[in-house]
């Protein structure tokens, strides 16, 4: 092995983040199998009720959702409901807006069945019962997840570094203060991070591509879900950051991809966040854009 002398020990952290790191990942995992079972509900429907999904807005994520398809799974089951009772189940999951409500009414009333060969109906109704079913049953431990994830991160000493960057949110703050973890020796410059995450490109140079004519890659050998967090904190800031959507749109306008720029962006914010971190100092957009006009950079013009 080379280089051993450059090797550090292993540092786990302490055990509030341990334990909001493996929420934080949980949490995701149950959000990606209640997509995946909302997206093949949505296939289902398609094939034989899809006014269905008029019906619920095309959000089939939502308890209301889940419910209406675990009780009624065909158009001639929901008409034969009465007006009354069907007001009373959109009350229940506190859909009250009067209009929305007669809408959606009407939309049951007038509706004509795509199909009525029951070969087609019989086998996808109960299909979209069984996924149904398994998406009501999914919906409170991913409530429970958010809820022991924000008691956590409450709690955590280092919450004020991430609580207010724009973009981050509920969702993402907490992974990002797990992405960093609490030992700040374990990365002496942002470099290394940026090499774990994946955000840092690989840069491959030979023969004659050396410097700026090396071609550069996406790294693929990461954590996905460190990746992930990053990636995804790097896309939302992009709204409501200035600086964050100008380096977008440079991005764009040099010819590079959706993601390609994201990762540019999200480069940045990690070299910013890494220094925050290391200094135990939140983020100030007024300083950094002080910084950015000092530099010349065309991103405070922007920011301005």
């Amino acid at each position: 092995m080379c280089h051993r002398d450059r090797l550090k020990a292993w540092k786990p952290d302490d055990q509030l983040t341990r334990e909001l790191a493996s929420l934080n990942e949980g949490r995701r995992n149950a959000v990606n199998r209640r997509t995946e079972l909302a997206n093949e509900i949505k296939s289902q429907l398609k094939l034989y009720f899809p006014v269905a999904l008029q019906i619920l807005e095309n959000d089939i994520t939502t308890a209301l959702a889940a419910d209406l398809l675990v009780q009624w799974q065909t158009l001639a089951e929901l008409q034969k409901v009465s007006p009354g009772k069907l007001r009373k189940f959109f009350y229940g999951h506190n859909s009250r807006q009067e209009k929305k409500i007669l809408e959606r009414l009407a939309l049951i009333k007038e509706a004509k069945p795509l199909t009525t060969d029951v070969a087609i109906i019989r086998p996808n109704a109960l299909r979209v019962k069984l996924l149904a079913q398994q998406l009501k049953s999914l919906l409170p431990f991913i409530a429970e997840y958010e809820r022991r994830i924000a008691e956590l991160f409450g709690s955590h000493p280092d919450r004020f570094l991430f609580d207010n960057l724009p973009g981050a949110g509920p969702a993402l703050a907490p992974r990002l203060l797990t992405a960093f973890g609490t030992d700040r020796d374990r990365f002496e410059v942002a470099g290394d991070l940026l090499n774990l995450s994946g955000i840092g490109p690989v840069r491959i140079a030979s023969g004659k591509k050396t410097g700026k004519s090396a071609s550069v890659h996406c790294r693929r050998a990461c954590p996905k879900f460190l990746r992930q967090s990053f990636h995804e904190f790097g896309e939302c800031s992009i709204r409501y950051c200035p600086w964050a959507q100008a380096c977008y749109q440079a991005q764009r306008g040099r010819g590079k991809g959706h993601h390609a720029a994201v990762r540019a962006v999200t480069f940045k914010w990690i070299r910013i966040l890494f220094a925050c971190w290391k200094q135990r100092t939140p983020y100030d957009p007024q300083r950094y854009f002080q910084a950015l006009q000092t530099r010349g950079s065309d991103y405070a013009q922007t920011t301005a």
